[in-house]
């Protein structure tokens, strides 16, 4: 029982750390990809959904 009231806390702080590092990624640009943006509109997506037509 005395071991579980030091588990918690230290998960518990340890998601926190977790979701703090994963926010300010967010907020750093770390997921933004603009080099996939400029590879999209080169691919032929869209011949393949209208099934080989192009419109």
């Amino acid at each position: 029982m005395n071991a579980i009231l030091f588990l918690i806390p230290i998960a518990l702080g340890l998601g926190l750390l977790g979701l703090g590092a994963f926010l300010w990624s967010l907020r750093a640009g770390q997921y933004d990809d603009p080099d996939g943006a400029a590879q999209r509109i080169l691919l032929d997506d869209d011949l393949e959904e209208n099934g080989g037509r192009p419109e």
